[in-house]
């Protein structure tokens, strides 16, 4: 007899076992060696910087049209900035021919229009525009390596910005004649903290004055349900009676869940607690190396329809309204989706914040985000289980070096002062790390095969389509935001067929998004598309909405209460002890404190 014939069915022979656990080998090899050149790198691909060069570079070589197009230009601009160079060498002040670009403020100030500061900074605008053409519309260039190239030519230029110099910025050379140099020492001094703290794990100076449950995350509540992955928090009423349908908010897990309860001036959950709501918040688990198989399911399994099913277990019968932020917001999507497909119809209606369905055009996340660079993060992840808080922050900070890298290198190391911190930045300090699994299939589904907006995420082997959600949709998104920019999370239009409510509010991802009443020089623009109203282009939509003063969160509230019972109800209990709910801890709980 074969020895093929002796296996039974479904047996699997040893060799192939052999042969199986010898390829895992190899492709641990490489992996290995991936992880330990991303600790070089910062978590970057140099193959993927590799190939957006050589493709930029190849394109323009061959492009004579394009390259003499950038001489005429150089030359032009050239010349103009003679000009004032001839000017200004006899005794003339002419206005700068080139502006900065829209935000860039590092030459603003008035010590910057005396010579020779103002040449320097002309020149390097000049420069600057330069790069800026050499790096766009070449013909023939993929698009993402386009961007790729600017990107990085941009943080290039901005590393040897006369801004950042103390021998080339006006302001810092006239705080140093004044202080007779003691800014400099009071820079260094700020600098060798900032790096003792970063090497030791300890988060940045100032961040003591917010602690959480003393300063921040302090509306009173309970957790009145935990899992392996999340703490629910019910919190406690602040009025007599309250709307009948509760909130459950699904906040992202790439931070702490308490940008939605900061200080008690710019709290949602105590501002929706006030307008007599019943609220309950997701606390979601810091994840360990021991977490590195949860997968994006798990989050959607063990976050979104546990808290759901805790809810309807303390106030059974009522309907939910879901609130979801950032992915949090993109996993509520999907929840929503699942659900309606069943018929589980618990959801009164669905709010998204600043929250992605279409992953088409992600913004400048998508830098980081191509099959080159997801293998190197996917060895990241593996070799330790997880990615760190600190290369997630990195990657945002690359993202606005001038905000977050350059302005703090002028402020606390050049001027020698100390910025102040608010109760968002010290939220934003307060990060989190992202399990293998999870994060693995969350870039690749999403943002590289566009799973969702495709109709092709599966959830239980059945596709999660957002347009079988019929449910109200009430979406938010912000003017400025680098995360989920407003034209991507206004696809949501096109890939919904109920009821949505879309608002563009000023300010950036979170900022827009903890936008209370009362805060000035807020503005946001909201309308209602029905299902059989015709689709508009984002530009269309904003010149058709006009913007209004004051916070977004109260016609928010208008709308909730639009789609809620008209009668109001007693304040419920705090959980629900006789059916497995019980108080298990004042909030904000035991997982926001983890590190």
């Amino acid at each position: 007899m074969d020895r093929d014939d002796t296996l039974q069915a479904g047996s699997t022979p040893s060799s192939a076992i052999e042969d199986g656990a010898g390829i895992e080998a190899f492709r641990a090899l490489d992996r290995t060696r991936l992880a330990l050149m991303a600790q070089a790198t910062g978590g970057l691909s140099p193959a993927a910087l590799t190939l957006a060069f050589l493709d930029w570079w190849i394109h323009l070589s061959t492009a004579p049209g394009k390259c003499m197009e950038l001489a005429w230009v150089a030359g032009r601009r050239a010349s103009r900035f003679g000009a004032q160079l001839a000017a200004s060498s006899i005794g003339r002040d002419p206005p700068p021919h080139i502006p900065a670009p829209p935000g860039d403020t590092r030459f603003s100030a008035e010590a910057w229009r005396s010579e020779p500061y103002s040449l320097w900074a002309q020149m390097f605008l000049l420069q600057q525009q330069w790069w800026h053409d050499l790096t766009h519309d070449v013909p023939g260039v993929a698009p993402h390596h386009e961007d790729v190239v600017a990107f990085t030519m941009h943080q290039l230029l901005d590393m040897v910005s006369p801004s950042n110099s103390p021998f080339t910025n006006p302001e810092v050379i006239d705080k140093t004649r004044e202080s007779l140099g003691t800014n400099l020492i009071h820079g260094f001094q700020n600098w060798t903290e900032d790096v003792s703290r970063t090497a030791t794990g300890r988060p940045p100076v100032g961040t003591e004055s917010y602690v959480v449950g003393r300063d921040v995350a302090i509306t009173p509540g309970k957790v009145v349900f935990r899992n392996a992955l999340i703490e629910l928090i019910q919190y406690a009423p602040a009025t007599d009676t309250v709307a009948a349908e509760p909130i459950l908010i699904v906040p992202a897990w790439i931070m702490k869940y308490y940008i939605l309860d900061l200080s008690p001036k710019n709290s949602m959950v105590r501002w929706l607690v006030g307008q007599g709501h019943t609220v309950f918040c997701i606390s979601w688990r810091n994840p360990g190396p021991e977490d590195r198989d949860l997968a994006f399911d798990d989050y959607r399994r063990l976050g979104v329809m546990d808290a759901l099913d805790a809810i309807s277990a303390i106030l059974p019968g009522r309907k939910i309204h879901a609130t979801g932020y950032c992915i949090g917001g993109t996993l509520l999507a999907i929840a929503a989706a699942a659900m309606a497909r069943i018929g589980d119809a618990r959801l009164a209606s669905v709010t998204l914040l600043a929250a992605q369905m279409d992953f088409s055009e992600p913004g400048e996340l998508a830098l980081f985000i191509d099959h080159s660079q997801l293998h190197v993060l996917d060895s990241m992840m593996w070799n330790r289980g997880y990615l760190s808080a600190d290369q997630m922050a990195g990657a945002f900070q690359l993202l606005r070096t001038a905000d977050l890298v350059w302005s703090r290198h002028i402020h606390d190391y050049l001027m020698g002062e100390r910025s102040r911190i608010n109760d968002l930045m010290a939220w934003n300090a307060d990060s989190t790390r992202m399990p293998y699994r999870m994060h693995g299939e969350y870039l690749k589904r999403l943002y590289l095969d566009n799973e969702l907006a495709a109709g092709r995420f599966l959830v239980d082997g059945r596709p999660a389509v957002i347009r079988n959600i019929h449910a109200p949709i009430f979406v938010v998104s912000t003017e400025r935001d680098h995360v989920a920019p407003w034209h991507s999370v206004y696809k949501i239009h096109y890939l919904s067929d109920a009821d949505v409510t879309f608002v563009l509010t000023s300010g950036g991802h979170n900022a827009g998004i903890v936008s209370e009443p009362d805060r000035p020089h807020r503005r946001y623009r909201i309308a209602l598309k029905r299902p059989d109203d015709c689709c508009i282009s984002p530009e269309e939509w904003v010149a058709a909405t006009a913007p209004k003063a004051g916070s977004w969160w109260v016609d928010w509230a208008a709308w909730l209460d639009a789609h809620s019972a008209p009668e109001r109800v007693a304040c419920p209990a705090m959980g629900a002890p006789s059916k497995g709910y019980a108080p298990l801890a004042d909030a904000p709980g035991t997982y926001v404190h983890q590190r």
